[in-house]
């Protein structure tokens, strides 16, 4: 008897911003996966309450904010309805729960892994137990992005996490030749909000003049870092810290368009 080689299963890790949402319309999976970056300061709470409260039922506990922009609470939501497809809401510990006495930084970005790739593998892990093809938003003209996450795949293709090879990640959009001005054209028009940048507000690994603007559209959340600076007495940029950053002469434009990440995957 000839043995049925069943093919991987399938999701998209959408990340709220619209290239993984690009994903998500034109290349369907059997799963759609989002991991939110939450915090527990009252600061930051999200002003919505019945958002709030939609967001709590999804993730199974109390849901007080994220330190990404609240934009994007609404666009996986709408997402979710747009796309008619439900879509896994996957967090780990809050922020301020992942090291007591250390920041996270260039050298060391545990958050990534705490509050990103964790909470994707053990929904992984509780749900399907078998490698699994993930689809990543990078586009063309990111090849590095994708280069450096292949570079860590076994000779299968497969990334493994707790020495368990569990994803194969495809980047289709790279294959295909998409570029980022095709993406922002296809969302022009369809109702979903997206935030001008995606990930934490004040991630370290954006441009000192990008995070000083991030101060006056989000002064709460940057607040959250400096206070976090304090606290521990270590900077998110071995450099600067967010008080200097925050005193900054403010620039009068800002193009966040030139200012993308591309450190890895943050934006998963």
């Amino acid at each position: 008897m000839v043995k049925v080689i069943e093919p991987m299963k399938t999701a998209t890790s959408v990340s709220g911003g619209q290239s993984s949402a690009y994903i998500a319309a034109h290349y369907p999976s059997d799963y759609l996966v989002f991991a939110l970056v939450t915090t527990e300061d009252t600061n930051c709470k999200h002003p919505d309450s019945y958002l709030r409260k939609l967001v709590s039922d999804k993730i199974g506990r109390e849901f007080v904010g994220t330190l990404e922009d609240d934009i994007i609470i609404e666009t996986m939501l709408e997402m979710e309805q747009w796309l008619q497809q439900d879509i896994e809401w996957v967090t780990g510990k809050p922020f301020e729960k992942l090291r007591n006495t250390s920041l996270p930084n260039i050298n060391w970005r545990h958050c990534t892994e705490l509050m990103k790739i964790k909470p994707l593998f053990k929904w992984w892990k509780e749900n399907i137990g078998e490698p699994i093809e993930m689809k990543i938003g990078f586009r063309a003209g990111e090849e590095r992005r994708a280069s450096g996450m292949l570079e860590k795949c076994n000779e299968e293709g497969l990334r493994a996490y707790n020495k368990t090879y569990w994803q194969k990640p495809v980047f289709p959009l790279i294959e295909d030749g998409i570029k980022r001005d095709r993406i922002v054209e296809y969302w022009k028009d369809i109702p979903i909000p997206f935030a001008e940048m995606n990930n934490c507000v004040g991630c370290f690994h954006r441009n000192p003049l990008v995070l000083r603007k991030m101060f006056d559209k989000h002064p709460n959340k940057m607040q959250w870092f400096i206070d976090q600076e304090k606290r521990t007495g270590a900077q998110w940029k071995s450099e600067v810290s967010y008080s200097q950053i925050q005193k900054h002469q403010p620039q009068s434009e800002i193009n966040f368009d030139e200012w993308g990440c591309d450190t890895g995957y943050c934006g998963l």
